[in-house]
């Protein structure tokens, strides 16, 4: 049990006036406990789920596939078992749920993750509850990072970081972008990483390409090379992107990546407790339009157990609101100044990881001098 999280969570229940909170996502239930059970991010009806109440109690539920698991890592909370093949996950969890005195009870519910045959399945066991949508309490709540959060993000940025630098060391110009892949992986292993997300490997033409993973493609001189990945411990994660040549910058390269430098400090100034979040992001876009780059739709976002987590700086809005959002001391984001279409055949991309601190900001994704493009030799 992490007692800050359950404290915390404790508080926005009594503030809202709910009863009970019950995590279904995997995000969620390591936002709780501290840690992820391993198969149910990957199979969606092996339900993990942490009862958390307003008077501070904790309470789990897990598949007995993963019994042991979670047994090992959730202390003195008591522990429901569900079997995977002949039990009611949601009969479990009403009866759980009753033993807590909740029968009768406000409970929130993620109700953007937890199935609709499941709802209905648990509204019929507990007809006297009242379930309500969690979503976005838990979103809020997750948005201002603790001290043991901040260390561990601060850690998995400077993984990502290195690992990317890592592998533009270890590749030359007829090296191919599985072998750039194949040293990024095995440096963020290397430094400790449980696993990775979202590995792009994005070199010449395809650098262009948002999303894109590692292809047999071989680096040619004067490619550009946009590399990201996600390093991950605990469920949490850090996402970094850097932007390389091979051995020459291809024309107008330097001058756009100078200008994307411009927007990181340019947003590092700004980005500060208080600030305006569509603000931030309209700044950016002016800064972009000096030299006639496309817009995006943002240019940061919160990371945490997710890729994207709230707050967004663009026009992406908060849940069930549309209104601007002002960072706090406590919040992480990933900053990216990026331009996909340059009109120039590439795209480059500069993605770091801040952290708001009650004065300004910190730079977490330090290892890297990013002044300069990068230059695989």
């Amino acid at each position: 049990m992490r007692q800050e999280i359950v404290d915390r969570l404790a508080a926005v229940m009594k503030r809202s006036g709910l009863d009970a909170l019950v995590t279904s996502s995997p995000e969620n239930f390591a936002y709780v406990n501290g840690f992820v059970v391993p198969s149910q991010p990957l199979l969606r009806h092996r339900h993990a789920m942490s009862i958390v109440t307003a008077d501070g109690r904790l309470a789990l539920l897990a598949v007995d596939m993963e019994e042991s698991t979670v047994r090992a890592r959730a202390g003195s909370a008591p522990l429901a078992i569900w079997a995977e093949f002949s039990d009611s996950a949601m009969d479990k969890l009403a009866g759980l749920l009753r033993s807590l005195g909740l029968a009768g009870a406000r409970v929130g519910l993620e109700m953007d993750h937890l199935p609709a045959g499941d709802f209905a399945a648990l509204s019929s066991q507990l007809p006297a509850a009242r379930f309500e949508p969690a979503e976005a309490l838990l979103a809020r709540a997750r948005q201002i990072k603790t001290a043991e959060e901040i260390s561990l993000l601060r850690r998995l940025s400077r993984i990502a970081d290195q690992a990317i630098g890592d592998s533009f060391a270890a590749v030359q110009a007829g090296s191919t972008e599985l072998d750039i892949a194949a040293a990024l992986t095995r440096s963020v292993y290397t430094q400790g990483a449980e696993q990775f997300k979202l590995l792009i490997v994005a070199t010449g033409e395809r650098s262009q390409l948002p999303n894109v993973g590692p292809t047999e493609r071989k680096l040619r001189r004067g490619d550009v090379c946009r590399v990201e990945i996600f390093s991950v411990i605990s469920g949490y994660q850090a996402g970094v992107c850097r932007t390389a040549v091979v051995q020459e910058a291809p024309p107008h390269a330097e001058r756009i990546w100078q200008h994307l430098v411009e927007c990181k400090y340019l947003m590092l100034d700004l980005i500060k407790p208080g600030a305006s979040a569509r603000e931030v992001y309209q700044r950016f876009l002016a800064k972009l339009r000096e030299i006639d780059l496309p817009p995006i739709s943002f240019v940061g976002h919160g990371v945490g157990l997710h890729l994207h987590e709230e707050p967004y700086l663009g026009t992406h809005p908060v849940i069930g609101r549309t209104d601007d959002v002002p960072l706090e001391a406590g919040m992480v984001l990933g900053i990216e100044p990026l331009c996909y279409r340059t009109g120039h055949g590439y795209g480059m991309q500069n993605k770091d990881m801040v952290l708001v601190t009650p004065t300004g900001c910190e730079l977490l994704s330090d290892r890297t001098d990013t002044d300069r493009l990068c230059v695989i030799r």
